[in-house]
Protein backbone atom coordinates (compact mmCIF):
# COMPACT_ATOMS: atom_id res chain seq x y z
CA UNK A 1 0.00 0.00 0.00
CA UNK A 2 0.98 3.45 -0.61
CA UNK A 3 2.49 5.49 1.99
CA UNK A 4 0.03 7.71 4.13
CA UNK A 5 1.57 10.77 5.10
CA UNK A 6 -1.54 12.42 5.80
CA UNK A 7 -1.89 12.54 9.83
CA UNK A 8 -5.54 12.90 9.48
CA UNK A 9 -6.41 10.37 7.01
CA UNK A 10 -4.21 7.79 8.63
CA UNK A 11 -6.47 8.30 11.84
CA UNK A 12 -9.67 8.30 9.89
CA UNK A 13 -8.62 5.27 8.12
CA UNK A 14 -7.74 3.43 11.73
CA UNK A 15 -11.13 4.30 12.96
CA UNK A 16 -12.48 2.93 10.33
CA UNK A 17 -10.47 -0.39 10.68
CA UNK A 18 -11.19 -0.64 14.22
CA UNK A 19 -14.75 -0.60 13.22
CA UNK A 20 -14.60 -3.11 11.33
CA UNK A 21 -12.55 -5.47 13.19
CA UNK A 22 -12.55 -4.73 16.89
CA UNK A 23 -8.92 -3.92 17.45
CA UNK A 24 -5.90 -2.42 16.18
CA UNK A 25 -2.24 -3.53 15.98
CA UNK A 26 0.50 -0.85 15.94
CA UNK A 27 3.01 -3.31 14.03
CA UNK A 28 0.18 -4.28 11.34
CA UNK A 29 -0.70 -0.98 11.24
CA UNK A 30 2.85 0.23 10.44
CA UNK A 31 3.12 -2.43 7.74
CA UNK A 32 -0.19 -1.58 6.28
CA UNK A 33 0.39 3.07 5.96
CA UNK A 34 4.27 2.42 5.31
CA UNK A 35 4.95 4.62 8.24
CA UNK A 36 6.78 3.84 11.66
CA UNK A 37 5.27 2.19 14.57
CA UNK A 38 6.04 5.33 16.64
CA UNK A 39 4.33 7.16 14.17
CA UNK A 40 1.80 4.82 14.69
CA UNK A 41 1.85 4.99 17.90
CA UNK A 42 1.84 8.98 18.33
CA UNK A 43 -1.66 8.38 15.77
CA UNK A 44 -3.16 6.05 18.49
CA UNK A 45 -2.53 8.46 21.57
CA UNK A 46 -3.59 11.01 19.60
CA UNK A 47 -6.93 9.16 19.00
CA UNK A 48 -7.33 8.22 22.56
CA UNK A 49 -6.45 11.91 23.81
CA UNK A 50 -9.64 12.80 21.46
CA UNK A 51 -11.48 9.42 23.32
CA UNK A 52 -12.06 7.61 20.34
CA UNK A 53 -10.68 4.61 21.25
CA UNK A 54 -8.74 2.56 24.23
CA UNK A 55 -4.36 2.58 24.06
CA UNK A 56 -3.84 -1.14 25.25
CA UNK A 57 -0.32 -2.56 24.48
CA UNK A 58 0.72 -2.67 20.80
CA UNK A 59 -2.39 -1.71 19.38
CA UNK A 60 -5.70 -0.20 20.51
CA UNK A 61 -9.46 -1.45 21.04
CA UNK A 62 -12.78 0.40 20.89
CA UNK A 63 -14.12 2.14 23.81
CA UNK A 64 -16.69 0.38 25.78
CA UNK A 65 -19.71 2.20 27.92
CA UNK A 66 -18.41 4.01 30.86
CA UNK A 67 -18.49 2.21 33.74
CA UNK A 68 -20.68 4.51 36.01
CA UNK A 69 -22.89 3.65 39.28
CA UNK A 70 -26.51 2.40 38.19
CA UNK A 71 -27.84 5.39 38.44
CA UNK A 72 -25.96 7.87 36.69
CA UNK A 73 -26.18 5.07 33.50
CA UNK A 74 -29.73 4.90 34.06
CA UNK A 75 -30.20 8.54 33.10
CA UNK A 76 -28.62 7.60 30.15
CA UNK A 77 -30.38 6.91 26.56
CA UNK A 78 -33.82 6.40 28.80
CA UNK A 79 -36.35 6.58 25.78
CA UNK A 80 -33.94 3.79 23.57
CA UNK A 81 -33.85 1.60 26.57
CA UNK A 82 -37.29 1.66 26.51
CA UNK A 83 -37.67 0.93 22.79
CA UNK A 84 -35.47 -2.56 23.23
CA UNK A 85 -37.66 -3.32 26.22
CA UNK A 86 -41.09 -2.88 24.48
CA UNK A 87 -39.58 -4.90 21.35
CA UNK A 88 -37.76 -7.76 23.90
CA UNK A 89 -41.18 -8.26 26.56
CA UNK A 90 -42.70 -9.56 23.13
CA UNK A 91 -40.49 -12.76 23.41
CA UNK A 92 -41.71 -14.23 26.48
CA UNK A 93 -44.90 -16.45 26.87
CA UNK A 94 -46.91 -17.37 29.76
CA UNK A 95 -45.50 -20.47 32.47
CA UNK A 96 -41.91 -19.68 30.86
CA UNK A 97 -38.96 -19.78 33.54
CA UNK A 98 -37.15 -16.60 33.05
CA UNK A 99 -34.04 -15.55 34.17
CA UNK A 100 -33.26 -11.79 33.93
CA UNK A 101 -29.65 -10.23 35.02
CA UNK A 102 -28.89 -7.29 36.01
CA UNK A 103 -28.47 -3.82 34.29
CA UNK A 104 -30.56 -0.22 33.29
CA UNK A 105 -31.75 -1.95 30.38
CA UNK A 106 -33.09 -5.46 31.75
CA UNK A 107 -34.45 -3.14 34.02
CA UNK A 108 -36.48 -1.49 31.57
CA UNK A 109 -37.58 -4.91 30.44
CA UNK A 110 -39.23 -5.97 33.49
CA UNK A 111 -41.35 -2.58 33.98
CA UNK A 112 -42.66 -3.23 30.73
CA UNK A 113 -43.59 -7.14 30.70
CA UNK A 114 -47.47 -8.04 29.52
CA UNK A 115 -49.32 -7.00 32.66
CA UNK A 116 -50.85 -10.01 32.59
CA UNK A 117 -48.15 -12.72 32.12
CA UNK A 118 -47.89 -16.02 34.19
CA UNK A 119 -44.58 -16.79 34.76
CA UNK A 120 -41.61 -17.60 37.09
CA UNK A 121 -38.97 -14.88 37.08
CA UNK A 122 -35.54 -15.23 39.01
CA UNK A 123 -33.19 -12.23 39.16
CA UNK A 124 -29.70 -11.27 40.95
CA UNK A 125 -31.50 -7.17 40.79
CA UNK A 126 -33.63 -6.20 43.87
CA UNK A 127 -34.84 -3.11 41.65
CA UNK A 128 -35.79 -5.61 38.94
CA UNK A 129 -37.21 -8.13 41.88
CA UNK A 130 -38.88 -4.59 42.95
CA UNK A 131 -40.47 -4.05 39.63
CA UNK A 132 -41.48 -6.94 39.23
CA UNK A 133 -43.94 -7.38 42.48
CA UNK A 134 -46.33 -5.15 40.84
CA UNK A 135 -47.34 -7.93 38.50
CA UNK A 136 -50.37 -10.31 40.29
CA UNK A 137 -49.25 -13.32 38.07
CA UNK A 138 -45.41 -13.84 37.98
CA UNK A 139 -43.76 -15.48 40.93
CA UNK A 140 -40.33 -14.02 41.87
CA UNK A 141 -37.30 -16.35 43.00
CA UNK A 142 -34.27 -12.90 44.60
CA UNK A 143 -31.04 -14.66 44.25
CA UNK A 144 -29.11 -13.89 47.30
CA UNK A 145 -25.98 -12.86 48.59
CA UNK A 146 -23.82 -10.09 48.79
CA UNK A 147 -24.71 -6.96 46.66
CA UNK A 148 -22.01 -5.18 44.68
CA UNK A 149 -23.27 -1.45 45.77
CA UNK A 150 -22.41 0.35 42.34
CA UNK A 151 -24.26 -2.21 39.90
CA UNK A 152 -26.92 -3.08 42.28
CA UNK A 153 -27.01 -7.26 41.98
CA UNK A 154 -25.73 -9.95 43.63
CA UNK A 155 -22.90 -11.47 41.39
CA UNK A 156 -20.86 -13.39 43.99
CA UNK A 157 -20.14 -17.57 44.06
CA UNK A 158 -23.59 -17.95 46.24
CA UNK A 159 -25.52 -16.73 43.55
CA UNK A 160 -23.64 -18.38 40.68
CA UNK A 161 -24.22 -21.85 42.18
CA UNK A 162 -28.17 -20.34 43.12
CA UNK A 163 -28.41 -19.95 39.38
CA UNK A 164 -27.25 -22.78 38.31
CA UNK A 165 -29.94 -24.51 40.24
CA UNK A 166 -32.31 -23.42 37.21
CA UNK A 167 -33.06 -24.50 34.02
CA UNK A 168 -34.57 -21.61 31.75
CA UNK A 169 -36.51 -20.56 28.54
CA UNK A 170 -35.44 -17.53 28.47
CA UNK A 171 -32.90 -14.91 29.73
CA UNK A 172 -32.55 -11.56 29.10
CA UNK A 173 -28.91 -10.11 29.36
CA UNK A 174 -27.24 -7.17 29.97
CA UNK A 175 -24.21 -6.70 28.41
CA UNK A 176 -20.86 -4.03 28.65
CA UNK A 177 -20.28 -5.19 25.07
CA UNK A 178 -20.74 -7.89 22.49
CA UNK A 179 -18.12 -8.47 19.54
CA UNK A 180 -18.91 -11.25 16.85
CA UNK A 181 -15.54 -12.16 17.29
CA UNK A 182 -14.62 -11.33 20.73
CA UNK A 183 -17.60 -11.95 22.28
CA UNK A 184 -19.32 -11.03 25.13
CA UNK A 185 -17.54 -8.98 27.01
CA UNK A 186 -17.66 -7.47 30.91
CA UNK A 187 -16.04 -4.54 32.59
CA UNK A 188 -16.17 -6.88 35.80
CA UNK A 189 -14.12 -9.56 36.59
CA UNK A 190 -16.66 -10.55 39.38
CA UNK A 191 -19.48 -10.90 37.33
CA UNK A 192 -18.06 -13.01 34.61
CA UNK A 193 -19.26 -16.49 36.07
CA UNK A 194 -22.48 -15.33 36.96
CA UNK A 195 -23.15 -13.71 33.69
CA UNK A 196 -21.56 -17.18 32.45
CA UNK A 197 -24.02 -18.80 34.28
CA UNK A 198 -27.26 -16.95 33.11
CA UNK A 199 -26.22 -18.22 29.84
CA UNK A 200 -25.32 -21.27 30.22
CA UNK A 201 -28.77 -22.11 31.72
CA UNK A 202 -31.02 -20.86 29.45
CA UNK A 203 -32.80 -22.14 25.89
CA UNK A 204 -32.74 -18.56 24.85
CA UNK A 205 -30.50 -15.72 25.49
CA UNK A 206 -31.75 -12.47 24.53
CA UNK A 207 -28.83 -9.70 24.59
CA UNK A 208 -30.75 -5.95 24.18
CA UNK A 209 -28.07 -3.67 23.29
CA UNK A 210 -27.05 0.15 22.42
CA UNK A 211 -25.70 0.75 19.91
CA UNK A 212 -22.78 1.69 21.86
CA UNK A 213 -21.80 -1.83 23.20
CA UNK A 214 -22.09 -3.13 19.76
CA UNK A 215 -18.75 -4.22 18.82
CA UNK A 216 -17.54 -2.87 21.99
CA UNK A 217 -15.00 -5.18 24.03
CA UNK A 218 -14.25 -4.65 27.73
CA UNK A 219 -11.20 -6.41 29.38
CA UNK A 220 -12.94 -9.58 30.70
CA UNK A 221 -14.87 -12.08 28.05
CA UNK A 222 -17.64 -13.85 29.33
CA UNK A 223 -18.34 -16.11 25.95
CA UNK A 224 -18.53 -16.48 22.76
CA UNK A 225 -21.09 -14.73 20.74
CA UNK A 226 -22.89 -17.68 19.23
CA UNK A 227 -24.14 -18.21 22.79
CA UNK A 228 -26.55 -15.23 22.23
CA UNK A 229 -29.79 -16.22 20.09
CA UNK A 230 -31.33 -12.72 20.11
CA UNK A 231 -30.09 -9.48 19.78
CA UNK A 232 -32.17 -6.63 20.07
CA UNK A 233 -31.04 -2.99 19.13
CA UNK A 234 -31.04 0.58 17.80
CA UNK A 235 -32.88 1.18 14.55
CA UNK A 236 -29.60 2.68 13.81
CA UNK A 237 -27.35 0.74 13.70
CA UNK A 238 -26.09 -0.06 9.93
CA UNK A 239 -27.27 -3.51 8.49
CA UNK A 240 -23.35 -4.18 7.83
CA UNK A 241 -22.52 -4.10 11.30
CA UNK A 242 -25.42 -6.45 12.02
CA UNK A 243 -24.05 -8.86 9.28
CA UNK A 244 -21.85 -10.71 11.51
CA UNK A 245 -23.90 -11.52 13.91
CA UNK A 246 -26.43 -12.64 11.82
CA UNK A 247 -24.14 -14.77 10.40
CA UNK A 248 -23.16 -16.59 13.54
CA UNK A 249 -27.39 -17.42 13.36
CA UNK A 250 -27.98 -14.59 15.98
CA UNK A 251 -31.53 -13.09 15.60
CA UNK A 252 -31.64 -9.50 15.19
CA UNK A 253 -34.35 -7.32 16.03
CA UNK A 254 -34.23 -3.85 15.18
CA UNK A 255 -36.42 -1.63 17.89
Amino acid sequence: MAVIDLPQERREMMLRELRRKGKLVAAELSAEYGVSEDTIRRDLGELASAGLLKRVHGGALPLTPSNMPYYERDKCKQAVKNELAIAASQLVKDDQLILIGGGTTTAEIARNLPINLRATVVTTSPLIALYLAEYAHIEIIMVGGRINKRELVTSDAEATAKIRCFQADLCFLGVCGVHPEVGITSTLYEEVDLVRALIEQSGEVVATVTADKLGAIAPYVVASADNITHIITEKQVPQENLAPYRALGIEVIQA
